[in-house]
This record gives structure tokens, C-alpha cells and sequence, in this order.
């Protein structure tokens, strides 16, 4: 099946970019959630205007995302309270990248997409532990993250 991408896909590509993927991936996953348009002549014709949109969008991006991860990077460890087990360390579910994203705020951070978050695997214990968060396709910052028993 060929696709036209709409947003930027993981392991895929980006917006304007024309890729043929499996038909049940296409129908099931990108269509449905608009990251990508059927490949037409007339949708053809548009690529041209989306990639130059993100050509001069990623010129912006690129340093606005560095000056971001620069901030980042200056940050004191980010404390996120969260409800645990007295005494056991363990928490009551788990911290979400939404979680994150709030506590990063408040912390005196910038705004982020909780989308841009990524967590190695499930927080479920207190302690520290390191959230990447992607910000451009070339620039990733790392987050210190410190969940304490509260709330």
C-alpha cells in the first residue's frame, strides 16, 4: 500500500514523505489515526508543498529544539510525588509520560508534547530514573527524574 505521510511516523519517516507499507498497517494504523493520506496523483501533487513547509519548519525547529535540550540540561532533578505503598517504595500504578510532562512544568520547565516523552519501561517504584524526551528527530535531552511517596 502506498502512503503519503502526514506527521512524523517513527522508524517510517516524515511528513511528505511517500512510503509503501503492508496494507493491514496502513489500513489499521495510519489511516485511522490521520498520520498518513492515500498515495493519489492529486495527494501526489501536495507532497511538494508539505515537504517545503517542512524544510523551512525544521530550519526553526532544529534550533529551537537545541535552545530547548539547553534549558533541559539546566534543570535540577525533576520531583514528581506520587501515591506509594507505606514503607514498600512501590507505587499505587505507574508514572505516565502525562505525569511527566506536568511535573517538568511545574518544575519551571517548558511546555512539552507528552508524546515527545519517552520512558524506558514502567515507573513503578520511588526512587530517581532517566526520561528521554525527543524533541527534533536529531535532538533528544535527558531528563532527571526523582518520584518521591506523596500526595
Amino acid at each position: 500500500m502506498k502512503l503519503i505521510l502526514t506527521a512524523d511516523v517513527s522508524n517510517l519517516g516524515a511528513p511528505g514523505d511517500i512510503v509503501e507499507v503492508k496494507d493491514g498497517y496502513g489500513r489499521n494504523y495510519l489511516l485511522p489515526r490521520q498520520l498518513a493520506i492515500q498515495a493519489t496523483r492529486g495527494a501526489e501533487k501536495q507532497v511538494a508543498a508539505i515537504r517545503k513547509s517542512r524544510e523551512t519548519r525544521q530550519i526553526r525547529d532544529l534550533g529551537h529544539a537545541k535552545e530547548v535540550a539547553a534549558s533541559l540540561k539546566g534543570l535540577p532533578p525533576v520531583k514528581l510525588a506520587a501515591r506509594a505503598a507505606s514503607g514498600k517504595g512501590r507505587l499505587f500504578g505507574s508514572v505516565t509520560a502525562a505525569d511527566v510532562v506536568a511535573a517538568l512544568r511545574a518544575a519551571g520547565g517548558p511546555q512539552l508534547d507528552r508524546r515527545s516523552v519517552s520512558l524506558p519501561n514502567q515507573i513503578k517504584t520511588v526512587g530517581r530514573h532517566t526520561v528521554s524526551v525527543r524533541l527534533h528527530p536529531e535532538v533528544t535531552a535527558d531528563i532527571d527524574l526523582e518520584v518521591t511517596a506523596g500526595e
